[in-house]
Parts: structure tokens; sequence; C-alpha cells
């Protein structure tokens, strides 16, 4: 299963873009609100179903997205206005039991960062509400994909902090109130961290799915794999809170083609070197303090609840874990349980699929420097 994945990521052409979730701002008055929302809008506009695929590339409607991206910002911002009145549909606002309907206000595109990155689209939209004071939710349709949530309350109460959320496809957000913010307690938080974080492994982080696959394929001996894992998860835990707090932080253009390199150099030590030592466990400990820094990316978009900081960094931190354990776990009965006794296992398993994964690592890692 997973020598599939590694493969169809490989045959992937060379303008792949990589989804990430929408980010959204709300901001509720008495008697209207307002919101902006940083959304891909190459790929709504074409159709493609953002629930199930992270990659353009991965879509049979990869096509059209590539004629889309090819229009120029201004150009691409009049087609997506154009296209708003059909996208609204799968936009739900609602306010108590009465269903809003948002205008669109305005419709523009970014300029894009690189080739190998996708433009950053963004519409505001703002809703009338009715003179109930009912509870205000949001939410769109599954193909949309994941959306990060954020309320805007002006002059909280000391203490308190605005409601934000990570929502998945299709699913709607807490009732917002039109005065204050939402309570959350301690339970709901850690648990929605928990999640962020699983779900940033599986099924969106293929590069941290192969680098865990490329430590998992160095030995079919339980305690050389609990060893690296351990060197691993102590280094992410540890550039994970550091760049949370602010103390470090290195540009994703540094951190991303390293992580690449990464995976490229555990998968060619798999082939060349295949006993554990001393330098195997710094060597995966030093690229666990990259793949941290890659960890905080995504809650630097969602951020870190303030009332509850150091459990919701526990909560991400375990979430991470669970999905490596989950990765490690469909591996061993995928593919150990049934070869891994084999005189060829080697041979025919390991040194295939470290090959595998060297080759997209090093792709990868042309892909982020240079593409």
């Amino acid at each position: 299963m997973w020598l599939v994945v590694i493969v169809m990521a490989l045959s992937s052409p060379a303008m792949a873009h990589e989804m990430s979730p929408a980010i959204a701002d709300i901001e509720i008055g008495e008697d209207s609100l307002e919101m902006s929302i940083i959304l891909q809008g190459e790929a709504m506009v074409a159709g493609i179903d953002l629930s199930s695929v992270t990659d353009t590339n991965n879509s049979p409607r990869a096509d059209a997205y590539d004629a889309l991206r090819a229009l120029s910002p201004d150009a691409f911002s009049q087609r997506l206005q154009a296209a708003w009145p059909d996208l609204s549909d799968g936009v739900r606002m609602q306010a108590g039991d009465t269903m809003l309907v948002p205008e669109l206000v305005e419709a523009s595109t970014a300029e894009a960062v690189s080739d190998a990155l996708p433009r950053e689209s963004r519409v505001i939209l703002r809703a009338a509400l009715p003179d109930d004071g009912s509870d205000v939710s949001f939410g769109w349709d599954a193909q949309y994909g994941p959306i990060i949530l954020r309320q805007i309350v002006q002059d909280l109460p000391e203490g308190q902090e605005a409601y934000s959320a990570f929502l998945g496809p299709g699913q709607m957000s807490a009732p917002m109130p039109r005065t204050g913010t939402v309570e959350i307690t301690g339970l709901a938080s850690f648990a929605n961290y928990v999640w962020l974080g699983f779900t940033h492994i599986l099924p969106k982080g293929l590069d941290h799915i192969l680098f865990v696959l490329g430590l998992f394929f160095f030995s079919r001996e339980a305690r050389p794999l609990l060893y690296q894992i351990t060197a691993f998860t102590v280094a992410h835990t540890i550039t994970l809170a550091l760049a949370s707090l602010g103390v470090v932080s290195v540009p994703a253009s540094i951190v991303e083609p390293l992580i690449a390199l990464s995976i490229a150099y555990v998968a060619v030590e798999n082939i060349l070197r295949p006993k554990l030592s001393r330098m195997r466990l710094m060597v995966v400990f030093g690229f666990g303090l990259l793949h941290g820094l890659g960890f905080a990316s995504v809650l630097g978009e969602i951020g870190l609840s303030p009332a509850y900081f150091l459990a919701s960094l526990i909560a991400f931190n375990i979430g991470v874990e669970l999905g490596q354990i989950a990765i490690v776990t469909t591996a061993f009965f995928s593919i150990t349980v049934w070869f891994g006794a084999r005189p060829w296992y080697r041979q025919r398993i390991v040194v295939p699929a470290s090959v595998l994964i060297g080759l997209m690592g090093l792709w990868w890692a042309v892909e982020r420097l240079i593409l």
C-alpha cells in the first residue's frame, strides 16, 4: 500500500501545487458580519475536491487548474468573481435557524510566491443579521477542504481569548455570539489540538510519512526503530516548542528543502549502512529538529490557545505521535508481518522501497530549491 503511494507521488509532474487549509477571519456585529477568507481560488473554480486531494496533480481536474493558474492575478480575480455565485452555494452561514445570504464585497488574487506554490486568493463577504440576537455559525461544503476559522473580537475582557478552530471538510463551527466569544473548555481545546496534530500527519503530511517510513525500513527489529523514533520525537518536540514560543524562526524556504534532503538521506543510509550507530541517531535527531520547525508552521496559521498554551502544545504533539504510530503500525501489519521473516525481505522490500523514498526526497529538494 505504502509503495503504491510513493510510486504515485513519483509519477506527479513538475508543477505540483500542494493545497493548504483556507484561513478565515470573521467579525460579528449586532446587525451584520464581515468575513475575509484566504482560499485556494484556482482549485475551487476548477472544481477540484479539496477534501481528498492535497496536490493538484492528483486530481482529474489538474489541466483546468493549470489553465487558471496561467492567468494573471487580475484576470483570475475576475474569473473568481464571476464564479462566486456558484461557489457561494457551498458556503453555509446561519444565525440561529436563519440561513444568511452573504454578499461578495471583494475578490482578489496575490502574485505567486513561486511556481511550485499555489497562489492565495482572498474573498471578503458581508451578511446582514436578523434582529433576534442569535449566535452565528459558519461552515462550507466538504469539497472546499479544511478551513482555519478565527473570530475577531474587539475589546475582549482580560483573560478571555477569541474563538479559533480548525474545521475539517464539511464541519460547522461552534455557534459564535455577537458579543464576546465562544467559551471553549480545556478538554475540548485539548482534543481539537490532538486532532489537528494527527491530521497534519495523516493524510496531509506525505513528507513526514515518507521520513517515518524511512526509519521503519532501516531494520525489521523493534529496538532500532524505537531508538530512532524516540530521537526524532524528542528533537521535533524541542523545535516545535521553541518555534511556537517565538524563540526560533527559520524561513520555510530553508526548512522545506532540508526536510526533503532528510528523507533522501535516511533512505540512502538504509541501503548503504543498515546498522544502527550513534551517528545515525544523531542524524535522525538533527532532522527531527527540522521537522519540528515544519510542524510549527501549521500552528503558526491557527495559533496556540493562549489560555491553554502548554496543554495545546502537548496535545498537538500527541496528535503528531499518534499519526506516526499509525504509520508504523500500518506498515508493520501490511509488510513486516507477511514478509519480514523471508530471506529476501531486505533485497526485495527494503532496498526498492528505500530507493523510491530517496528519489522522492531528492525530487522534492530540487523542486523546492530550484523549480
